[in-house]
């Protein structure tokens, strides 16, 4: 089973290694108010300082518009580029940008086509609509802390996936419902659904499912986030988390993201590998998740060390700030053993 391992105490068990540095003890971690839906609540959520200050002019039509998308994350260290043409064909992209660099950049620009088709099948009023009208969001990052509350470990983000480009299919008699309350049943404090079709054969069906099966698990959406419309569109599913990937989206990007979510009462996962990312994020209002992955999405190498590493860096303000952090992969267990 791959999994994500979440939790306050995280934070916790680090305070060790981080006073050895003369740091001040961890403060009480704040468990995120969230604003509800509804008008004006965009508006609120700038005023009390749940995010950073609105963009100005120029940025925001950059973002809205994909302008010098490219440029804009080059100048963050984002490596994955963007061809900005989701009417063209992965052919015509690769012709006038060549073929992908890695793994991680072919799915974003396969992602890029894919969300153009769902603005075209439901146009993102529509779905919009939906979101609002969803029942009321679940508290994913207060589950976490409340996991840890009672149990004294860490909580765990279990994941229903069917299958990952690095190993295949992990379950061929997959069913997402029955996993779903297996984990529930033996304390996973929350869930992540894998929704990308193409390289994990999750579905945003399957996320519904879940949601309306009576698991009572927060639920995460993971799937490769570039456009709002994607966000709407979980949180319409029964989505409570999405998660955002720094590796993928420049600052403009999630910020907006954060707005979004704020709106909607989700919480948004921030994941993040290396130096970099961190320190990108952690200078953005309004975080509250930030997840470590210790695999690389470009190489989908593992070093279960990272998520140490960057605390030992970053611990001092990462609980000056609140913040709780997740490791994500790679908890493994072997079925033969």
């Amino acid at each position: 089973m791959e999994s994500l391992l979440a939790s306050r105490s995280i934070r916790s068990s680090f305070s060790a290694v981080a006073s050895t540095r003369g740091a001040a003890s961890p403060r009480p971690s704040r468990v995120a108010t969230l604003a509800s839906a509804g008008a004006g609540a965009r508006s609120r959520a700038l005023r009390a300082g749940h995010t950073d200050d609105m963009l100005n002019a120029k940025e925001l039509v950059q973002w809205e518009n994909g302008l010098s998308f490219n440029d804009i994350a080059a100048r963050q260290g984002i490596r994955i580029r963007r061809h900005c043409r989701p009417t063209a064909s992965l052919k015509e992209i690769e012709e006038e940008l060549g073929a992908p660099l890695n793994i991680l950049e072919k799915i974003i620009w396969d992602k890029e086509i894919e969300v153009a088709e769902g603005h075209a099948k439901k146009p993102l009023e529509e779905v919009i609509q939906a979101a609002t009208k969803a029942p009321p969001s679940r508290d994913f990052y207060g589950a976490l802390e409340a996991a840890y509350k009672r149990n004294g470990v860490p909580a765990l983000i279990a994941e229903v996936k069917k299958a990952s480009p690095s190993r295949g299919v992990l379950r061929e008699n997959f069913n997402p419902v029955e996993i779903a309350q297996a984990y529930e049943k033996n304390g996973a404090a929350c869930l992540s659904i894998l929704t990308d079709e193409k390289y994990f054969q999750g579905s945003f069906d399957n996320l519904e499912k879940v949601r309306s099966s009576g698991v009572k698990c927060p639920l995460l959406c993971k799937e490769f986030v570039i456009d709002k419309w994607q966000i709407y569109n979980a949180r319409s599913k029964g989505a409570d988390a999405i998660l955002l990937i720094a590796a993928v989206l420049p600052d403009l990007d999630i910020r907006k993201f954060l707005q979004i979510c704020e709106e909607l009462g989700m919480t948004a996962l921030i994941e993040v590998h290396d130096e970099r990312e961190m320190e990108r994020v952690l200078k953005i209002n309004g975080v509250k998740l930030i997840g470590i992955n210790n695999r690389s999405l470009e190489t989908f190498v593992v070093d279960t060390s990272n998520t140490k590493m960057l605390l030992e860096k970053h611990g001092d303000i990462i609980r000056e700030k609140g913040i709780l952090v997740i490791s994500l992969s790679w908890v493994y267990i072997d079925p033969l053993k």
